[in-house]
């Protein structure tokens, strides 16, 4: 009797043990994944703006990373639901990022960045078969907080990447940036190859064989497309990623750039925005909603990313712009792990992959519209005129946002 007790005890303890490292490991892929799409993007705008480009050109190659993800992302997560695999995607979008910062390195004009930039958008794009995957390693219940967890990672990724941008550049050059953008793909790549990833197929009981669950693949791209639920969330995540797109991931370190600072600097306007993004991210799910409802976050994120985009512009010093970024980092994160919950929560697993496809090609318009839109106001008025466009994007979020459907 006690040795069957031991041996079950060793036995939860090696399954518990094997679950934390199929987390860790996909903990380290997520972070370096982001990382090599994020090591340059602080020193982007400049970069571009050193090059010589109009402010137009400017916001067209920001934007052009979201445009190739509005054409991909939807197709891949069908694609991906069809072959019920999602590893593979993973190792394609770490080579898909080693690629893109090798373009960035050609010389001359607008060429390579573009490039560059449509590349990191393939990379991407994979994220969709990223976020199916980790949710299949909780239970159907608790997708607010495998998102959660998921959007903490994908911010302290970015944050890492961002962070030593601003180092590398004042240390190597813009170049820096862009080779330690290849080592940590490279990286990336290797790590990728330990990701766990469940079988779906089952075994009948009448049998060992294993059989696949046949799925129409048709049926399930109408339930997708008629979730009205999935259409919102999508079309307030596309005003969600103008807006990041025109403020941190946009034209925030140009504002910087004009108040004097230098890459160092940029580093730490990064870390303002950055830390308490990721904090709030892993809190928004556990603890803000269970209090507050959905609805009411979601609501909340949108009027306080309004104000604090709006007060960019009119930052006076650095340390004012920091505030704002510490500030817009918070309200930002209220919303992000929620619409990425609520967009997969009500679906199979065998239909996830096609609505995160969705919704993340819908979002990505946003990450091309939001700042080309902003280049534009900006080539005619300044950046003050883009980051108004960014705050009236997050007024008519939450106006959208007050309504039954976002309820818990």
């Amino acid at each position: 009797m006690l040795h069957h007790a031991n041996t079950a005890t060793a036995q939860t303890r090696d399954s518990a043990w094997l679950e934390r490292r199929r987390h860790l490991v996909f903990a380290i892929a997520t972070v370096l994944y982001w990382s090599t799409l994020y090591i340059y993007v602080p020193i982007l705008s400049p970069f571009l703006n050193d090059r010589g480009l109009s402010m137009g050109w400017i916001g067209f190659i920001l934007g052009s990373y979201g445009l190739t993800q509005v054409l991909i992302r939807f197709p891949l997560g069908i694609y991906s639901d069809a072959l019920n695999r999602r590893k593979p995607f993973l190792m394609i979008g770490m080579a898909a990022g080693l690629v893109s910062c090798a373009l960035f390195m050609i010389p001359g004009g607008w060429g390579g960045p573009l490039s560059g930039r449509l590349m990191a958008g393939i990379c991407a794009a994979t994220w969709v078969p990223f976020t199916v995957l980790y949710a299949s390693y909780y239970p159907a219940n608790e997708t607010h907080r495998a998102m959660g967890t998921l959007s903490f990672l994908t911010v302290f990724g970015q944050l890492a990447g961002m962070s030593a941008s601003g180092w590398l550049a004042s240390a190597g050059g813009w170049n820096a940036a862009f080779l330690c953008g290849i080592f940590i793909a490279s990286g990336g790549m290797l790590i990728t190859l330990f990701v766990y990833e469940p079988k779906s197929p089952v075994a009948t009981p009448q049998s060992n064989t294993i059989i696949k669950p046949r799925v129409d693949r048709k049926i399930v791209l109408v339930t997708v497309l008629r979730s009205s639920l999935l259409r919102k969330v999508a079309l307030l995540s596309l005003l969600a990623h103008g807006i990041l797109f025109i403020t941190m991931f946009g034209f925030t370190p140009l504002q910087a750039v004009e108040l004097g600072a230098s890459e160092m600097e940029l580093t730490g306007i990064v870390v303002a925005f950055m830390v308490p993004h990721a904090l709030v991210s892993l809190w928004s799910g556990r603890y803000l909603t269970p209090r507050f409802g959905t609805r009411n976050v979601v609501v909340a994120g949108f009027l306080l990313a309004a104000v604090f985009t709006c007060a960019i512009p009119f930052s006076p010093t650095l340390g004012w712009l920091a505030v704002t970024q510490m500030l817009n980092g918070v309200a930002q994160a209220m919303y992000f792990p929620l619409l990425l919950s609520l967009a997969i929560r009500d679906f199979k697993p065998a239909e996830r992959a096609t609505a995160m496809g969705f919704y993340q090609s819908v979002y990505s318009l946003g990450m091309f519209l939001g700042p080309y839109l902003a280049g534009a106001l900006n080539a005619a008025g300044g950046l003050k005129a883009g980051f108004l466009f960014g705050a009236s994007l997050g007024v008519i979020a939450a106006i959208l946002s007050v309504g039954k459907s976002l309820r818990d």
